[in-house]
């Protein structure tokens, strides 16, 4: 068999990994050209210098004497894989992968460690840029279900993304309709809980005895009915999230054990006494003013306190109008394939009514008037004729006084830009402008307008 000590330090001088050797007080007896590489320090810099230099985050200096007295990798015996930070000659952050070794003498005494330290940079650089690439596709695909390029559905992702790491409590707020529930889904999505249950109550929908046993479960003969015992929800989401949809329907009676459960994280099942440990993330929702219920008395402070940790407001439709289009195109894509329409989208016409439409029913509405138009649109492209007659009323060019009653060139103008909006359709220009077709032909001779020419090219 060939010796090979002879040429160890030739196969350590080959390694992309740095390899370090230190004695049993921390100094430094060798390193190889992929240490000096990673931290900008020649050989000679290094040797025989405190290994405290790199100012490493996963060493646990004890720096009393030598051995075990010295560093805590002497008392544990060795490092596999751990992550650290090193500090580089030219004062930069590095993160490196370690794994470290006791070295024994013939008695068994420590004389020293080896250290091998992998440079994470590159990879970190690597999976930063996969995660900021995946990151703007989701955005383009829907940011786990919601749309919006606007400003303040940006800045409501990256609240998300901040909140989702930790384990405070949200209350989610905002107009019926803006998608609460899907703020909530992503908070849940994006952190660590994953994996786990995600268990949604509408508290609006049960009555107070109903809800005291959905949430916190019941025994068998708790009240008449109860032919068996049930776990609740806070049961089933263990390990996971419970999403309080409407919160402020709430129930004083309910709000004061959900209050205990907050803070003692255990609930008592209706018609039993024996507390039940929960680990579950509460998230909450509501489209009710909370401050002024708090006021009135009508809402707990102590509990509004508790669930307002970290408070996420969902903008209305109306304030991010410029996600419209995008929004629109994801309901007609939705529609079409369930209904089997080849349907591809809207008139110039139709998409300025969505967006100079108030949205009071914001999302939901918006989707409702797609599943509508589908319902009416007979070609491929939907028109204003094939939307609710609500969204069409509220444009200024709908209402007849849109055209002045003289024979002017303001007129003119008004009546060309009504043609080219409907793209000639003479029918659809008079149901804008509220009058009748005849009306509308009418004016157009009386203007000496050529449709085919001056409207449509």
């Amino acid at each position: 068999m060939v010796d090979l000590s002879p040429y160890w330090k030739t196969i350590v001088d080959t390694l992309q990994d740095g390899v370090m050797v230190v004695d049993a007080r921390g100094r430094i007896l060798a390193v190889n050209p992929a240490v000096t590489q990673m931290t900008g320090y020649a050989p000679a810099e290094l040797i025989g210098r405190s290994c405290r230099m790199l100012d490493c985050t996963g060493c646990q200096i004890i720096g009393k004497g030598e051995g075990k007295r010295w560093c805590g990798l002497f008392v544990s015996g060795g490092v596999r894989a751990k992550r650290c930070v090193i500090t580089t000659k030219d004062q930069r952050e590095l993160t490196i992968i370690k794994n470290a070794a006791i070295l024994r003498d013939p008695q068994g005494n420590a004389i020293g460690a080896v250290e091998t330290l992998k440079d994470m940079s590159e990879i970190i650089r690597q999976q930063e840029e996969i995660n900021s690439l995946r990151k703007s596709l989701h955005m383009e695909e829907g940011y786990y279900g919601m749309l919006g390029h606007s400003s303040p559905m940006q800045a409501l992702f990256e609240l998300i993304e901040n909140v989702a790491q930790s384990e405070a409590p949200v209350l989610i707020s905002g107009e019926s309709g803006t998608g609460k529930e899907l703020v909530a889904r992503a908070v849940h999505d994006a952190g660590p809980r994953r994996d786990k249950p995600f268990t949604k109550v509408n508290c609006a929908a049960l009555n107070e005895n109903l809800l005291e046993s959905e949430l916190f479960g019941h025994a068998k003969g708790a009240y008449t009915g109860a032919e068996r015992a049930r776990i609740g929800r806070f049961e089933a989401a263990h390990g996971g999230t419970i999403f309080l949809d409407e919160i402020g329907d709430i129930p004083l009676s309910i709000q004061v054990k959900l209050l205990r459960v907050l803070e003692e994280r255990e609930i008592e099942r209706v018609g039993e006494q024996t507390p039940i440990k929960v680990n579950v993330r509460i998230l909450s929702a509501t489209n009710r003013d909370l401050d002024r219920m708090v006021r009135t008395g009508t809402f707990r402070d102590d509990l509004f306190f508790r669930i307002n940790v970290f408070p996420l407001h969902c903008p209305s439709l109306r304030q991010r109008k410029e996600d419209i289009p995008a929004i629109v195109q994801s309901f007609i894509r939705v529609n079409a394939e369930k209904s089997g329409k080849q349907i591809g989208g809207l008139s110039a016409a139709a998409m300025a009514a969505l967006e100079r439409y108030d949205w009071p029913g914001n999302i939901r509405e918006l989707r409702n008037a797609v599943e509508y138009a589908f319902v009416l649109c007979p070609g491929a492209t939907i028109d204003l004729a094939h939307l609710p007659a609500r969204i069409c009323q509220t444009l200024p060019v709908c209402r007849p006084a849109v055209l002045p009653a003289a024979p002017t060139e303001e007129e003119k103008g008004a009546l060309v830009r009504v043609l080219q909006q409907c793209d000639g359709n003479q029918s659809q220009a008079a149901r804008l402008l509220g009058i009748s077709r005849v009306t509308l032909w009418k004016r157009i001779k009386k203007h000496g307008l050529d449709v085919k020419k001056e409207v449509r090219g």
